[in-house]
């Protein structure tokens, strides 16, 4: 099932139906951001039969060759000097075109911490303390996005403007909670309507200290992000070429075809990792002791990215704490296995896609001396599941559609 929802995601197969006809007589440009993205330019230039200038910026492993758009690598999730680098040669050559070119925007997961550009007043090392943080707060990916917009000197659509006055097509892989293309990467090429002052909101709730300076620029709207409305964005065209909705699909049909019912809880599902744990172990529950609301076997499929508010000193990652708390809920029921992983195959910092769970897990880990609890309390559930041997590692996958997560209920 994991296998088919990243097949259905995979830029060679979702990309070419809404790839535009070049401009006649103008320029086709290439800029990218995103763990996709070198992906998508390389489809990109398959499907147009020829190389293709422009510059695209995708996670370190994640680079695909092209013949002409330039892959550069970068640091995800805590942003680094390529990265920078990278960004301000893009904006850069987004200037250069003119009413009768092509910019061809195409954008996934990642993008927001892979195309950063300090907004006008701060640093790249300021930022790069302001995403950790954001990552340990626990708040929403809508949150830290809005956050990042309104301290950027290319995301909130200023990407998109500097390419006024030529037009412009976003193709946008979704790894976003409701596929709102201004969370995807930040919305480097789409209007923003978030302000200022939500960003410094949503600072405040998550109590994330910022520099006096920063949250001075931000007091007085001098970041803002460029709006709906904005002559600039005039002939800008978003299309969504690859959602959740469609791997989760994907999936359930493989299960279908196994002759095992196949239900999608929801494709935007979000909140702390290890809660949502305890919910879905709950209605693991109740469908093998009740058969509410669905008999057994089935399975329950779902989508969207939760949260970890980082408290101890583990490795973290969303999809392996919301496993490993499924896990202690689940306290070795019979009958009941499950995954979680990153559809991009990495779940936060680490090169490890998620892990999968079973019946025997807390056992198998009680002989090994290693405490489920215990770990889960440190944020640590990587090194659980590294010691069982229960990690799922594909590699760089080349698309990004968010997390997955499947439990099989026998």
């Amino acid at each position: 099932m994991f296998d088919a929802a990243v097949a259905a995601a995979q830029p060679d197969l979702c990309l070419p139906p809404h790839l535009p006809e070049p401009p006649p007589g103008g320029r086709l440009a290439v800029l990218g951001a995103g763990k996709a993205s070198a992906a998508m330019a390389a489809a990109a230039e398959r499907h147009y039969g020829r190389p293709l200038e422009g510059l695209v910026v995708t996670r370190y492993g994640h680079a695909v060759a092209c013949e002409g758009v330039e892959i550069v690598e970068a640091a995800h999730p805590v942003p680094d000097a390529a990265g920078l680098d990278a960004a301000r040669r893009m904006l850069a050559f987004a200037q250069t075109l003119g009413e009768g070119d092509l910019a061809l925007c195409l954008i996934s997961g990642g993008g927001s911490a892979l195309l950063c550009l300090p907004a006008e007043g701060a640093t790249l090392a300021e930022k790069q303390s302001l995403n950790a943080a954001l990552l340990r707060s626990g708040a929403t990916i809508g949150e830290m996005n809005r956050v990042r917009r309104h301290l950027s000197a290319i995301k909130g659509g200023r990407l998109a403007a500097a390419c006024h006055p030529a037009r412009v097509v976003n193709l946008l892989m979704s790894d976003v909670p409701g596929d709102d293309p201004v969370d995807i990467a930040s919305g480097p090429t789409v209007a923003d309507p978030t302000t200022c002052a939500d960003a410094l909101d949503i600072l405040a709730r998550h109590s994330i200290p910022l520099p006096p300076h920063l949250r001075a620029l931000l007091d007085a709207g001098r970041t803002e992000s460029v709006k709906p409305g904005d002559p600039r964005l005039a002939r800008v065209e978003t299309r969504i070429v690859a959602a959740p909705q469609t791997s989760l699909e994907a999936a359930a049909a493989v299960a279908r075809a196994a002759g095992v019912p196949a239900f999608i809880l929801g494709d935007a599902i979000e909140g702390e990792a290890r809660e949502v744990g305890i919910v879905m172990a709950g209605i693991a529950r109740q469908i093998a002791a009740r058969g509410q609301p669905f008999a057994r076997p089935c399975v329950l499929l779902s989508g969207g990215e939760t949260t970890v508010a980082v408290r101890g000193g583990g490795r973290g990652g969303r999809n392996v704490e919301f496993l490993l708390s499924l896990a202690v809920a689940l306290d070795g029921l019979g009958g009941v296995h499950a995954l979680a992983a990153d559809t991009d195959g990495a779940d936060g910092a680490e090169e490890v896609a998620g892990a999968i769970c079973g019946p025997d897990t807390l056992a198998r880990a009680g002989a090994l001396g290693l405490s489920a609890r215990a770990r889960l309390a440190d944020n640590d559930a990587h090194a659980f599941f590294e010691a069982l041997g229960d990690q799922l590692v594909t590699g760089p996958t080349l698309t990004n559609v968010n997390d997955f997560r499947a439990i099989l209920v026998t």
